[in-house]
């Protein structure tokens, strides 16, 4: 994997997730931001590409909505100021944005996409990305989701929604990978978590 080449896309890791997780709604994976603040420090190391997607909803009452608190990004994965980020308006970091665009000039050919919510902008981001023809690697453990209710009543586990979400996703969009593989690809030595 060419650092060059290679961007990191961190989707929507924002603290009105944390608002919903204090609801009582369940999530899986509580390594997932650690995870997404090692693939910052190994991608700030090589000095590769990083771009930040932050949500700004226009929904009326959505934590997301750019005036409430949930809008903020998390701290432990914070831009640094030459990092830029993206905002979005739908679940796609390409649609409204000039995401693509950026990759572009970038030389961008691989994108390596982490953070939330897995079925929902991940998920979306991850399939357009492949489809515009990028190489796209999602991490499996550096994204998260909720525990989801269907329309006949029924609750599916987060982690059933994530499972099923990466197996829709794998090969035909992406190549689902974990933290450690990206490490090495990048050249870079996995730390002890």
């Amino acid at each position: 994997m060419n650092p060059q080449t290679t961007a990191l896309l961190v989707i929507d890791v924002q603290e009105a997730f944390n608002e919903i997780e204090q609801a009582g709604v369940r999530r899986n994976n509580l390594q997932a931001v650690p995870n997404i603040v090692r693939l910052l420090t190994a991608f700030r190391g090589v000095d590769a590409p990083i771009f930040h997607v932050r949500h700004a909803s226009t929904e009326p009452n959505s934590r997301f909505r750019p005036d409430r608190p949930g809008y903020a990004v998390m701290p432990q994965a914070r831009e640094l100021p030459n990092e830029p980020v993206i905002v979005k308006a739908v679940n796609s970091s390409f649609i409204g944005t000039d995401l693509e665009a950026r990759l572009h000039s970038a030389g961008v050919t691989t994108v390596v996409v982490c953070g939330a919510t897995t079925n929902h902008c991940v998920e979306t981001t991850t399939r357009m990305a492949g489809n515009l023809g990028f190489e796209t690697l999602l991490v499996a453990d550096a994204t998260w989701t909720f525990d989801r209710t269907g329309p006949d009543g029924t609750t599916f586990p987060a982690t059933q929604v994530q499972a099923m979400t990466l197996a829709n996703l794998s090969g035909e969009f992406a190549e689902i990978v974990q933290t450690d593989d990206v490490l090495v690809r990048l050249g870079v030595t996995p730390t002890l978590r």
